[in-house]
């Protein structure tokens, strides 16, 4: 959806010098140019640069909503779209018909909902963007990120992320914080591979039923770690807390991952949270006087919590 409105009659199309152009031979010229670039050069060429202004940004709903309006010169047109993009290019699509005084131009701005990965050189693609479109074109929940534990030397850090879509989980390591939201939205991204783009879907029925580890099946697993666990007093000396959890972990279907907190405690102390990816998701703190000291007692708050769940009838 587009507005437009003109106050004084549009710039002249043409130019009788010696660079001479007119707008319509330079979009015949550059067919492969969106409306934002092909109005930014006409606004080069006659000295009105285009400028763009968010009017609205609706983001709140189910499905976001933006307008942008362009003024060029004496003109101002308005343009609607699910992303800023698009609305930027709707805005700029609808001034370039005013200046070229037909109103039957039109342009083929790609659908930001479903962009073709096969037209797209693989270095340039954007998993992140294309999970949050893809969540919007199905009617999901939009993935939420978090940045679960970092860690490594000054020069070599590692960084871990969890992507979060509706009930389900995945999670990426990298280099660099983008690097580690990018490969967890890839993960999300390699099981939806073959989705029609025109399917309007459950997630459940992409990625499963299932819901994890929840506090029902705690307390009814027959697996021998948990039902150990529920007879242990968990204060046995030099017991691997981050061990024994990592065990039960795996019995039980979730993941562990640690944040260290880079602040002390109140006392002097290092820090660290532990989060568990049960449903509903688990995170116990801990602290001792170095990192692997707080991530033991994180393990260990989360064993007793664990503990307590699963002893519950």
């Amino acid at each position: 959806m587009s507005q437009s409105r003109h106050r004084t009659a549009a710039p002249p199309l043409e130019r009788e010098d010696s660079g001479t152009f007119s707008l319509g031979k330079m979009i015949t010229a550059k067919p492969g140019k969106t409306p934002i670039q092909v109005l930014h050069e006409y606004g080069m060429k006659t000295k009105n640069i285009p400028v763009y202004e968010c009017e609205r940004s609706d983001v709140q709903i189910h499905v976001p909503t933006f307008t942008f309006r362009v003024t060029v010169g004496d003109i101002t047109c308005t343009g609607e779209g699910t992303s800023k993009k698009l609305a930027k290019h709707r805005a700029a699509e609808a001034a370039i018909n005013i200046l070229k005084a037909n109103a039957s131009i039109c342009f083929a701005v790609p659908d930001p909902l479903m962009p073709d990965p096969s037209k797209q050189p693989k270095n340039q693609l954007n998993p992140i963007g294309s999970l949050q479109e893809l969540a919007i074109h199905h009617g999901w929940r939009l993935p939420e990120y978090t940045l679960s534990q970092e860690g490594g030397p000054a020069h070599k850090r590692e960084y871990t992320t969890i992507c979060r879509l509706e009930s389900f989980m995945e999670t990426g390591k990298g280099a660099s914080k983008k690097q580690a939201k990018r490969n967890a939205a890839e993960k999300f991204l390699a099981k939806f591979s073959n989705i029609s783009p025109e399917n309007h879907i459950s997630l459940t029925n992409v990625v499963g039923h299932s819901l994890g580890c929840t506090w029902h099946s705690l307390r009814n697993s027959p697996g021998e770690k948990i039902n150990l666990l529920k007879r242990s007093l968990l204060s046995i000396p030099n017991t691997d807390y981050i061990q024994l959890l990592s065990e039960i972990a795996k019995e039980q279907g979730f993941n562990i991952t640690y944040l260290d907190i880079e602040e002390l405690s109140a006392n002097g102390q290092y820090q660290c949270l532990a989060e568990l990816s049960t449903s509903p998701i688990t995170v116990c703190h801990g602290s001792g006087i170095s990192c692997g000291n707080a991530q033991s007692d994180a393990a260990h708050n989360a064993l007793q919590y664990l503990k307590i769940i699963a002893e519950r009838k």
